[in-house]
């Protein structure tokens, strides 16, 4: 894909601010041309070209949020800016350095972007949008509770860890993350960025599964907040694990969505005749983030240890739910479950709306 702020690709015309602004520009702001794969994965000028743009955001990010962290003895800095740096980086690689670099004005950069682009940008608003208010919020309300200052995972390491733990957090948090959320960001910076080979060629079933599968994955995460919101407030959650709602597909329908969420990032591009190889680590950088680093598995972790120390009952409900409920793929009896349906509705709803919204405006 080639960065129009300086090339253009005389076989297919160049992007422009448009006369009209009211639809999205018919081909990408950046142009896509087709080369052999190898080429694409291993040419040094893609990582210079994607890795290097989004490290010079999320490294000085991970810093501030270091010095913020621990001059208030709150580790949860991180997980602050872990929903806000991407977007950032996708709105600046997607329409910030047009209005920096060639004088236009937001809406005639924001203009300059095709359909796919302009999904891949609200994609990535709307999930960093709830996992911020998630984020936000579940802080808030527990300072205000006079429950901590900073997470209890997090509280329980720094005791572990004693005087030591700020002076490691740097390497062993902030900026490991910084690295994995430049890879994670990949699919929503990476398109406005740089030249290489992409995949396939346009196919727009594969846009429309793309947008089912956001929307799915999306739904899931929001009813999961909601209904785990719902169920620690009602008595129960002092001996039991919530297990309504989409809580009865999955120990964690939260991570599953949010690895369908970012899945579909790379789906939507190489529908769009749009993905470069490169990108596809996106989505498998941030499941494998999920599922071995900062997901069900140290969340289970920290649950296990706080409901043996404290709450016995809803320690042996969690060690029974854990018998009978897979983690994070839903088990082979799942199409009995009405809210799998629901799910799946949402998302087959939200492509048809899709499709709707780009032939009628």
């Amino acid at each position: 894909m080639v960065d129009l702020d300086a090339h253009t690709n005389p076989s297919r015309p160049s992007a422009s601010p448009p006369s009209s602004l009211a639809h999205a520009s018919p081909t990408p702001s950046t142009v896509s041309y087709h080369t052999p794969l190898s080429r694409g994965l291993l040419d040094v000028g893609i990582f210079r070209d994607t890795l290097l743009p989004s490290l010079q955001l999320h490294v000085p990010l991970a810093l501030v949020a270091y010095g913020v962290g621990r001059a208030t003895d709150s580790v949860e800095a991180k997980d602050w800016l872990w929903p806000v740096a991407p977007v950032l980086n996708g709105w600046w690689s997607a329409v910030g350095r047009k209005v920096y670099r060639r004088g236009l004005t937001v809406r005639q950069a924001f203009g300059t972007l095709s359909r796919p682009e302009r999904l891949l940008l609200t994609g990535v608003t709307l999930w960093g949008g709830r996992l911020f208010y998630r984020v936000a919020s579940r802080s808030i309300r527990r300072r205000r509770r006079g429950k901590g200052g900073d997470d209890p995972r997090y509280e329980a390491e720094k005791l572990e860890e004693g005087e030591r733990y700020w002076d490691k957090a740097l390497f062993t948090l902030f900026l490991p993350e910084a690295l994995v959320q430049t890879v994670i960001s990949l699919p929503v910076t990476a398109p406005f960025h740089h030249q290489g080979a992409v995949l396939t060629g346009y196919h727009p079933i594969v846009q429309a599964l793309a947008v089912g599968l956001f929307c799915a994955g999306f739904a899931l995460e929001v009813l999961a907040d909601v209904q785990l919101e719902k169920f620690k407030a009602s008595t129960r959650d002092a001996k039991e694990v919530c297990k309504e709602g989409v809580w009865s597909l999955v120990r964690h329908p939260n991570y599953l969505g949010d690895a369908l969420v970012h899945l579909s990032f790379p789906l939507l591009l190489y529908g769009s005749d749009m993905l470069a190889p490169i990108e596809v680590l996106g989505g498998l950088a941030n499941y494998v983030f999920l599922r071995r680093v900062g997901g069900d598995r140290v969340t289970e972790r920290h649950q296990a240890r706080r409901y043996s120390e404290s709450q016995p009952e809803k320690f042996a409900d969690f060690q029974r739910r854990r018998e009978t409920h897979n983690a994070f793929w839903p088990a082979t009896d799942v199409w009995r479950n009405p809210w799998l349906w629901t799910v799946l509705g949402v998302g087959a709803a939200g492509a048809l709306v899709e499709q709707v919204v780009q032939y009628a405006f």
